[in-house]
């Protein structure tokens, strides 16, 4: 990256895709299930079995809630939000599993229901990322989820969404809706060099106005 880049982050709210981000390593590693966290019914889910179902699928909400809190200080519950998106046609749910985050039908409905900046890019190099930070706007990045550890051999790319919201000369900082409580939750750096590994260069820019450039 740019030597001369300016460090900039943006102060963004952080939620995580499970109501409770203290446990976030628990369930993952499958020592508690998602249906037993304490805070689950703020979800908006009905249950928590339905919590469950979702909780694992809401990463994109979670990066969502973020960028509305941020800008129009207000973050309504994650599974709420993924019910929208699938009327919208963001998600497809069957039965035992979802389709989606689909990034098309998604940002329209951001900039239609929430009146935001939203802009579904199939392709968004690395190097752009500083300057859209720069432009006042955040980044929905879709990255391997074991970007939480920096593993040195992710098995694929992308799979998992994050939010960028700040970037230095040597990192990008992401909030991580799936990051462990150790520091890779808020503000979390994922070296320049190192992204690559993780990132698939695509995802949907997010800012505050309604329209699009």
């Amino acid at each position: 990256m740019a030597v001369d880049l300016v460090p900039i982050t943006h102060p963004v709210p952080y939620y995580a895709q499970w109501e409770s981000p203290a446990l976030v390593p628990d369930i993952i590693a499958g020592t508690l299930s998602a249906a037993d966290d304490p805070l689950w019914q703020k979800s908006g889910a009905a249950s928590p079995e339905e919590y469950a179902f979702w909780s694992w699928r809401l990463c994109g909400m979670a990066c969502l809630r973020m960028a509305l809190d941020h800008w129009r200080g207000t973050a309504p519950p994650a599974v709420t939000l993924a019910e929208e998106c699938v009327e919208a046609g963001a998600y497809v749910r069957h039965p035992d599993r979802v389709d989606g985050l689909i990034y098309a039908p998604f940002a329209a409905y951001a900039r239609r229901r929430w009146e935001l900046f939203a802009e579904s890019r199939p392709r968004l190099p690395a190097e752009e990322l500083p300057g859209h930070l720069a432009a006042g706007r955040l980044a929905m990045l879709s990255v391997h989820p074991s970007l939480r550890t920096l593993d040195p051999r992710p098995p694929h790319r992308g799979g998992h969404l994050v939010l960028a919201v700040g970037a230095t000369r040597d990192h990008l900082l992401v909030h991580n809706p799936s990051g462990f409580p150790d520091g890779s939750q808020r503000f979390a750096e994922v070296p320049w060099a190192g992204l690559g590994r993780f990132y698939a260069e695509r995802g949907v820019l997010l800012g505050p106005g309604g329209h699009r450039p």
